[in-house]
């Protein structure tokens, strides 16, 4: 039974490295996003609507992963030589698990900072425009102020 168990874990694992392998995969598709010169919000909107999904399916393999290992762990640590060669490989998927979590973490970084210099110069193009905008319509009411003569004198005779 418990070897049954130690398969399941097993596999939660593999699923979860699948699953991260995917969340990788829209972390580049993000990247090249704000790396080409017109940028896709659309598809942007769609990638983390998609990447969210990924991680509920996460969070969904780690709750299963952890009740399943409190089901085990007694009968583990009681008998870890009988079952040495699957702790082994269960210990080796979780470093990967780890190591790919770290590395997830780098590309979120990189690709905060890359929206973050994308929205920055979307507010200085904005405040640009207006500065234009303004300085346009400060023309346009001087120039037309310049245009219509004020009567100077009022003829009051009839």
């Amino acid at each position: 039974m418990t070897e049954n168990y130690l398969t399941l874990l097993e596999e939660s694992l593999q699923k979860k490295l699948q699953v991260m392998d995917e969340v990788q995969q829209y972390n580049l598709r993000q990247q090249e996003i704000f790396q080409a010169e017109n940028v896709d919000m659309e598809r942007f909107d769609e990638y983390v609507e998609e990447k969210g999904r990924l991680i509920e399916k996460l969070k969904s393999l780690d709750n299963g992963f952890e009740s399943l290992y409190a089901r085990v762990a007694e009968e583990l640590s009681g008998n870890r030589e009988k079952y040495r060669e699957q702790i082994r490989r269960l210990q080796g998927l979780v470093t990967q698990v780890t190591e790919k979590s770290v590395e997830i973490q780098a590309q979120e970084a990189r690709n905060k900072k890359l929206v973050e210099g994308f929205f920055r110069g979307a507010r200085e193009n904005i405040r640009q425009g207006r500065k234009a905008s303004k300085a346009a319509y400060d023309y346009y009411k001087t120039s037309n102020k310049t245009s219509v003569v004020m009567p100077q004198f009022m003829d009051s005779k009839k």
